[in-house]
């Protein structure tokens, strides 16, 4: 269901099943640079249905209009951390909300950029990067923007787990190896370039590594 968060910022919320065991694990979503469309709702209702987590997608671009990819590219820079992590958070709350004890935060592309951040605020257990950029890209660099092993080396800073394509250019061998000398578990997919797992319409899906890949996360989750 769609709804808006106190920010007016959108948000997917899925629920688990009426007969699902109360509590659970909840989840925070944050999606790619496209934001919120089918793709994640669908992604939300079945990690919901499967696994009995109850899941929140929330949208990067508070007013996303009609942007374009170039548009969203050049907005990257003016993006403030405090305004998506505090709809982040505010995700998390509003999933407390229906009983979860256990909060993480998963995120794809630059949203798994945005998981790595949200891995500094308190509020998840743990957090999954799938193929998220470990230092701010160049072109969005901007004084709204902090540094994503900034918020992994805070003191208690959630558990970590990053799933890396070897191929894929916005996370480079350098800043996957400081990623993982901070502590968190790097599963990498040699033959893989950036956006394997999530969206099966990608020219750079690989269905065996998505696989393999989710179940992994999911045990991570789990445990």
């Amino acid at each position: 269901m769609r709804l808006l968060l106190p920010s007016g910022t959108p948000c997917e919320l899925a629920l688990p099943p009426p007969d699902s065991a109360p509590g659970g694990r909840g989840v925070v979503v944050a999606p790619d640079i496209f934001g919120l469309r089918p793709l994640f709702d669908d992604l939300g209702s079945h990690l919901a249905s499967i696994h009995g987590w109850t899941v929140c997608a929330v949208e990067p671009f508070p007013d996303p209009g009609d942007l374009s990819l170039d548009d969203r590219f050049a907005e990257m820079s003016r993006i403030d951390d405090s305004d998506y992590l505090g709809d982040v958070e505010a995700a998390a709350e509003l999933v407390a909300g229906y009983g979860p004890t256990r909060i993480g935060v998963i995120g794809f592309c630059m949203g798994g950029m945005y998981a790595l951040k949200a891995a500094g605020l308190g509020c998840f257990d743990r957090v999954v990067a799938f193929y998220g950029m470990i230092r701010v890209p160049e072109q969005w660099k901007g004084p709204g923007q902090g540094e994503p092993l900034d918020a992994v080396a805070k003191p208690g800073a959630s558990e970590v787990m990053a799933i890396i394509g070897g191929m894929d250019h916005w996370t480079p061998p350098a800043d996957v190896d400081a990623l993982q000398a901070m502590g968190a578990q790097v599963v990498r997919y040699p033959e893989a370039d950036h956006g394997f797992v999530h969206d099966p319409s990608r020219p750079t899906h690989r269905a065996e590594d998505a696989a393999d890949a989710w179940k992994r996360v999911e045990a991570f989750l789990n445990t």
